[in-house]
């Protein structure tokens, strides 16, 4: 059976498409027009059309999802071109169709599920790929899968958790930035005015304001153009691997959002060596899969650097400890992980240490920040208030 894409018309001359499989493209229009739909266009799957979509992402939840499915299938006896099957009837998104169709296809060609996922590295990440092929080769592929999809739900969670903190400091700095703008071109002139015509000399902090107003009146455009230009530049500088390097260093060195940042990859690395070296892929190849998923180029460095001293006969936790790159807390995990032949359950717990850290911090910070910000939009304010009433006070002293 292979699979086709198809386009055609319904009964009520609508447009549809979808994914089917037939012996041949003949047999899927039969199959089409069977099911009261005139075919338009019918080609393979694993042709032109599916090739250009290989460069599709999958969402974090998606692909944990349908790690999960696809392991509960597997577990329950059925093989993995029936668990396939299975999951292209499911699926609700015609993409995730086409792709698991075009899995399926390279698979009943006679390629390995591990030469297939090859084909879509947009879709399935290198720890993904690596842990199927330890699977297929060990017999467990149920099994490991169920701890990828263990280690999806994890790290989307705590991305969800992440989003969820920032989102309250992040509308109230954009409200308070939004009335700022606000009272500074819309209020503050129209109170400034009324001054101006008495001629009277204002105080130093009233013509500041009236400065700052009119310049937001007049050139706050341009003001905007040279932020967006900035982070455009920005973007583009970063793209630039020793430019990204050398600032992600100094992001490390800061005392707060430099461990803050280092924890989070430390946590990945761990978890990613921790399913890795349990499905029993060798130290090695389970070092540069999990120096993929470092985000930091520094840290990425020191994990090629501890690599080569454990191609040379050293422990990793000594390699690791060497670098001085990670949290002293993984290292000796590690150490102990290596000294008793427990590495993957030590770097699994040591994973978790690392995100309760992470959301304890997480959680301390945002609790911090939205203080942090209402005490700043109420001292902005403040100063406004400040410098409209300053004027009104002396003319009220020179009137008694």
């Amino acid at each position: 059976m292979t699979a086709f894409h198809y386009r055609a018309l319904d009964a009520s001359g609508q447009s549809c498409q979808g994914v089917l499989e037939a012996e041949s493209m003949r047999s899927a229009r039969v199959l089409l027009r069977e099911r009261g739909l005139f075919p338009l266009d019918v080609s393979h799957v694993t042709g032109a059309r599916q090739r250009g979509r290989r460069s599709r992402r999958l969402k974090a939840a998606a692909l944990a999802l349908l790690t999960r499915q696809w392991a509960t299938l597997l577990a329950a006896g059925l093989t993995l071109e029936q668990a396939l099957a299975a999951l292209i009837e499911q699926a609700e998104e015609d993409g995730i169709r086409q792709l698991l169709a075009g899995l399926r296809s390279e698979i009943l060609a006679g390629y390995s599920l591990r030469a297939a996922l090859d084909r879509y590295p947009a879709a399935f990440p290198a720890i993904y790929r690596a842990s199927i092929a330890a699977g297929e080769k060990s017999g467990e592929l149920a099994t490991v899968m169920n701890q990828l999809a263990d280690y999806l739900e994890q790290h989307g969670l705590m991305q969800q958790k992440t989003t969820q903190a920032l989102v309250y400091p992040v509308i109230v700095a954009v409200v308070a930035l939004l009335v700022v703008i606000g009272l500074m071109t819309h209020v503050v002139p129209q109170v400034i005015g009324v001054f101006a015509q008495t001629k009277q000399a204002l105080p130093p902090l009233t013509r500041g304001l009236i400065a700052v107003s009119n310049f937001l009146r007049d050139w706050g455009w341009l003001l905007l153009l040279v932020v967006a230009a900035c982070g455009l530049t920005a973007h583009a500088a970063l793209r630039n691997q020793e430019i990204r390097r050398r600032w992600e260093s100094r992001l490390l060195a800061f005392p707060v959002i430099g461990r803050h940042l280092r924890t989070m990859d430390a946590s990945r690395f761990a978890s990613t060596l921790s399913i890795l070296t349990g499905s029993g892929v060798p130290l090695l190849a389970a070092l540069e899969a999990g120096g993929r998923v470092i985000h930091r180029l520094p840290l990425r460095d020191a994990v090629d650097a501890a690599t080569a001293r454990v191609r040379e006969g050293q422990s990793l936790a000594r390699a690791l400890g060497a670098t001085r790159a990670f949290p002293p807390l993984l290292v000796h995990m590690i150490a102990s992980g290596e000294a008793t032949g427990r590495l993957d359950e030590l770097l699994s717990r040591a994973a978790r240490l690392q995100q309760q850290e992470l959301e304890t911090r997480g959680a301390v910070l945002a609790s911090l920040l939205e203080p942090a910000l209402l005490v700043a939009m109420g001292g902005i304010v403040l100063v406004i208030v400040i410098a409209v009433m300053q004027p009104i006070i002396e003319i009220n002293t020179l009137m008694k």
